[in-house]
């Protein structure tokens, strides 16, 4: 490619809207433009880089067994009603009507359609399966931001294991690890696994791949000795039980006080840990009490996952004190009866505790969880915070932002169950399918490479990935000794199956080193009058900044040995 004939439109200026990185940088460098929030269109640089990434995917889940399909985008709602996620998806499923009335949806993910699939398979011996695509997806996410890192639409790498048992699961779920390990590092990221939660998908277990990034809308929580997880499913030691004798509970007067905080100033004897945080939730539309210590905070997504429950939502005040005939920061779970009472563990044998008396202006002392309140299923519940202890060494515990590059799931027969997909297995008994779902976000990788790798000049793109591996600079192209000798090299290396961009234009030698800089290619060959008297030309590496004086006739050698 000629950079006078490529469409490459670089900006001089940071967009105003961008804060992420890789935001900034893929639109100043010519990579993608915004249509409307949460859509972007892909420019020649991008798709390059795109088309590359996927080579990667493919490869790697064809080296495990994989066999490529393509299904449809657009999906009748029937099936996913059937499934029970046409309610779960929420706002974020595009629905739509044709003009016959039907329901439809854009898809979000597959997992139902490729059961449909699997209805084919009859017996043991059809089993193990992997099947994937690399696809388009839509979300209407609710405050598309960074990009391509959340967006409405966006292709993704879907893949979908199905086993006759556990173990072909287990198998197939550890080779797509492997997998993805590889796929990540071979485009240039170093991710690290943690411990997730599966949400919408449902199963027994899933682990997802992130990547470190202060633009990363997720946060991980990690410890020197390994353990990595999601802060939705993190989990840390609960401080020792140390609670005073038991003593008769009391009620007593706390006029205005309806905040732990407010509590916490106006009796000494209750700081913010020795206080019960008591929310009301509707779970599936019944009412349910959820009870926390005061200095602790809920993570709402670990009471969706236990609760598995479709709905999930704070009770409105209105509700509450019908409920409970008390306003919000008045509220106690102690003598409550025909509501489900949920505690979280750190509650557990604790005293000497102060909540509220389900009467306004007034709250209890010396409560025992055990004793006076009737809780119906002790559950981790709580957020992790930084510092807490590690449950696997007691060391403390780290927060990070990070970006979720992939995600793997055991579906286990959830999707088979309800659809009907069944084998015959050894004994001649019908079994339901397992299956397992793992998902890579195409663009999302991308940026997530931008992210790990860039500079103040711009991008710095891994030579697997890069749009090309070497700019070809001509100093002076009215020269015509110097534009020759950049010609001849430029062919020279096409013919030795380098990826090249011949920078012939018109431009100060400053404007186009920026713009070499600023789209990340990772060599550069400046060929200039001096060089090409002694016929030498400069190699410059993009990630460290070093330029070398070389041969000219070594030029495509020298090249050629730089890369994979």
């Amino acid at each position: 490619m000629r950079w006078s004939h490529a469409f490459v439109p670089t900006l001089r200026d940071d967009p105003a809207e961008a804060v992420a990185p890789s935001h900034r940088l893929l639109v100043r460098a010519g990579f993608i433009r915004q249509l409307m929030s949460g859509s972007y269109s892909l420019l020649p640089a991008a798709m390059r880089v795109r088309a590359k990434v996927m080579q990667i995917i493919r490869e790697e889940i064809n080296a495990i067994g994989g066999q490529e399909f393509l299904l449809p985008a657009l999906h009748p709602a029937e099936i996913w009603r059937e499934s029970g996620r046409w309610d779960v998806m929420g706002e974020e499923m595009f629905r739509l009507h044709d003009r016959k009335g039907a329901e439809l949806a854009l898809g979000m993910t597959h997992e139902e359609i490729f059961t449909t699939l699997a209805l084919e398979l009859r017996s043991y011996r059809d089993l193990p399966q992997l099947w994937y695509q690399i696809q388009t997806k839509f979300r209407d996410e609710p405050r598309p931001k960074s990009g391509v890192l959340r967006v409405r639409e966006f292709t993704m790498k879907d893949s979908y294991t199905f086993d006759v048992d556990d173990a072909g699961l287990d198998v197939q779920f550890e080779r797509h690890r492997v997998a993805y390990l590889n796929i990540f590092r071979r485009c240039g990221m170093d991710p690290v696994m943690v411990e997730a939660s599966s949400g919408a998908m449902g199963g027994s277990g899933s682990v997802e791949f992130m990547v470190f990034s202060d633009s990363g809308e997720d946060e991980i929580v990690t410890c020197e000795c390994g353990y990595a997880a999601n802060l939705e499913t993190a989990t840390s030691v609960s401080a020792p039980v140390d609670d005073p004798v038991a003593a008769t509970i009391e009620k007593f007067p706390t006029p205005g006080v309806r905040t732990i905080k407010a509590l916490a100033d106006f009796d000494s004897g209750a700081p913010a840990d020795r206080q019960i945080k008591t929310l009301v939730y509707e779970i599936d539309g019944e009412l349910s009490l959820v009870l926390l210590r005061g200095d602790h905070d809920l993570m709402e997504q670990k009471l969706r996952d236990h609760t598995g429950a479709a709905s999930v939502e704070p009770a409105s005040p209105e509700v509450i004190y019908e409920s409970l005939g008390a306003a919000p920061g008045s509220l106690g779970a102690v003598g409550v009866d025909g509501l489900t009472v949920l505690a979280d563990k750190a509650l557990a044998g604790r005293r000497g505790l102060t909540t509220g008396a389900n009467e306004d202006d007034f709250h209890l002392r010396n409560v025992d969880v055990e004793r006076d309140i009737t809780v119906d299923e002790w559950v981790d519940l709580r957020t992790v915070k930084p510092s807490d202890a590690c449950i696997e060494c007691g060391r403390p515990l780290r927060i990070d932002h990070a970006i979720e590059v992939g995600h793997i799931f055991k579906l286990g027969t959830k999707y088979a169950e309800i659809l009907g997909a069944t084998v015959l297995d050894a004994d001649g008994n019908e079994a339901a399918i397992r299956m397992g779902s793992y998902g890579i976000g195409v663009e999302r990788a991308i940026a997530a490479v931008v992210e790990s790798s860039h500079d103040e000049s711009g991008i710095v793109w891994p030579v697997t990935v890069a749009p090309y591996h070497v700019v070809v600079t001509v100093l002076r192209i009215q020269d015509e000794a110097t534009r020759a000798a950049a010609e001849g090299l430029y062919e020279d290396l096409v013919a030795a199956g380098v990826e090249v961009i011949l920078d012939d234009r018109d431009e100060r030698p400053g404007v186009k080193f920026a713009d070499a800089e600023l789209v990340g290619v990772p060599f550069r060959l400046t060929v200039g009058p001096r060089g090409i008297e002694n016929g030498t030309v400069e190699l410059t590496v993009r990630a460290t900044g070093v330029t070398t004086e070389i041969p000219l006739r070594e030029t495509v050698s020298t090249v050629s040995d730089l890369l994979p």
